[in-house]
């Protein structure tokens, strides 16, 4: 157990208990790497190409009837993915629960265009409305990022991040993210921040759930009734 402890760094003096509890703790480690075949040298951090920030500073009051997480004001800690990942969404077929959405305004989601103008932006209906993605064929999913329209600093509603192998999303069904707490899209009630948009997105970590499926809930902003998509991001990799 000591060689055990060195490899996840643990070298300085420590009394029985925190010797206990980093014993237990690297033991987790450990096990978890040999369940998912994922070992630490072979993680690297996702640094996905972002857009260039539309406004400057944080927001210092929150809008009213929001539970929005403070901003910090500093960029987001990277998450660690295996290295093999890479973006899954350019390939999958798009669809979404508007109707009136054409082929070309959907492509846009995919498109590689993160920019805060209006030629980026997909417009969808008001109420809760969805984007979905079919990967294909299962896949080990890591990261879902996406961007609403980030020319403000507004506050998404509603917003829940699911997975499934059933294109209905009737069954077999995870939920990755949700602050929907009013369930507005009846996919049970969020226990997530709200948060404001930013040039970074927001970034769900899927630790590696394998789906076929990918969808995104959303219900308007602090700013509009429409439903807003710039780009959305998700890393994966083929089953195992």
């Amino acid at each position: 157990m000591t060689r055990n402890l060195k490899y996840f760094g643990f070298r300085t003096a420590l009394n029985s208990r925190q010797r206990s509890v980093l014993r237990r703790l690297a033991c987790a480690l450990l096990i978890l790497g040999s369940v998912s075949g994922i070992r630490a040298e072979d993680l690297v951090p996702l640094t996905p190409k972002l857009p260039a920030p539309a406004f400057a500073g944080t927001p210092k009051d929150a809008p009213e009837g929001t539970d929005v997480e403070a901003p910090t004001g500093k960029p987001r800690a990277p998450l660690m993915v295996p290295k093999d990942v890479k973006n899954l969404a350019p390939g999958s077929k798009v669809t979404t629960s508007d109707a009136n959405a054409t082929p070309a305004a959907i492509g846009k989601i995919t498109d590689g265009d993160k920019e805060a103008v209006d030629t980026s932006i997909v417009l969808l209906r008001k109420g809760t409305q969805y984007v979905q993605f079919d990967l294909g064929a299962p896949s080990e999913i890591f990261a879902v990022l996406f961007w609403h329209a980030h020319d403000s600093p507004k506050v998404y509603r509603g917003v829940v991040v699911q997975v499934s192998d059933d294109p209905s999303f009737a069954q077999d069904v995870k939920t990755l993210f949700n602050n929907d707490k009013a369930n507005t899209s009846g996919r049970g009630v969020g226990t997530d921040r709200e948060y404001y948009e930013s040039n970074e997105g927001k970034l769900v970590d899927a630790k590696g759930v394998k789906a076929r499926y990918v969808r995104l809930y959303s219900h308007g902003s602090t700013d509009s009734a429409l439903n807003e998509y710039t780009e959305v991001e998700i890393y994966g990799r083929p089953a195992k």
